[in-house]
């Protein structure tokens, strides 16, 4: 005989109490449960138990394994078992099941290809060569052959040679020099000549610093192009001071009363 572990043989027993008493007749279900108690040895049959087919396999071959004996011989007194237990086999699966009765399985495959983003993501990056050194390159020869035209037709506004003692009044620096003549004219020359423009030239060189919007459109870029247009009038507003409003001595005047003190 196939020795059925104990708490099989117990869960087996307890369905068939409930099962008799759902059904009203408990008095002869106590009867085989109460012989099967006192036997001790005498198991219930296959039919009640209702024990998986696989389970009764497991328990007959383990046994056979520790007797030594021959498994074929066992095949006559467990065939109502094997038949009772391929019965409750083959019934309706739960609802949960899956095909052919398994309880595990697979949500799904997902291949690598459909979750991987294989569109290049477009920029508005160039290389420096050549789309930029081109263009530089042709701005280039284009304003050489514009200054090569212009010097052959005008001629340049030198003046004649110095003379020492005859100083011109007023003595003015070139143009791209005049706003650092304006500033002597109201600061000291320490001020003037190093306080003022170095501190412009270390505020232009910490704004890329300052603003790190990496937009290269103008609406995007409001502080950059504020610091970099309040620099440029404030250095062309003293030129034009210098050019147009600077007369005999350097001193302050106005062009149209007493002319323009000037010359390119």
């Amino acid at each position: 005989m196939t020795e059925i572990p104990e708490h099989l043989r117990k869960r087996a027993e307890e369905a068939r109490k409930k099962a008799q008493e759902a059904a009203g007749d408990s008095a002869p279900a106590d009867a085989p449960a109460a012989s099967a108690s006192e036997g001790g040895d005498a198991p219930p049959s296959a039919a009640e138990s209702r024990i998986p087919s696989h389970l009764l396999e497991r328990s007959k071959a383990a046994k056979a394994r520790a007797e030594g004996g021959d498994a074929a011989a066992d095949a006559p007194s467990t065939a109502p078992a094997v038949a009772a237990a391929t019965a409750v086999a083959t019934a309706a699966p739960p609802v949960a099941a899956g095909p052919g009765g398994h309880t595990q399985r697979l949500l799904t495959v997902v291949k690598s290809g459909s979750i991987q983003d294989v569109k290049a993501a477009p920029i508005d990056k160039v290389h420096v060569w050549p789309h930029l050194l081109v263009v530089e390159f042709v701005a280039s020869l284009v304003m050489i052959a514009f200054l090569l035209v212009f010097s052959t037709f005008v001629n340049a506004p030198l003046q004649t040679l110095a003379n020492v003692n005859r100083t011109p009044n007023p003595s003015k620096a070139p143009w791209y020099f005049l706003g650092l003549q304006e500033l002597l004219t109201m600061f000291h020359p320490m001020v003037a000549g190093v306080t003022i423009p170095g501190v412009g030239m270390f505020g232009l060189i910490l704004a890329p610093y300052t603003d790190r919007n990496p937009s290269n459109k103008p609406e995007d870029r409001k502080f950059a192009i504020a610091l970099m247009t309040i620099f440029l009038m404030f250095w062309a507003v003293l030129v034009i001071i210098g050019v147009f409003f600077r007369g005999p001595g350097f001193n302050f005047t106005f062009p149209w009363r007493e002319g323009l003190f000037f010359d390119l």
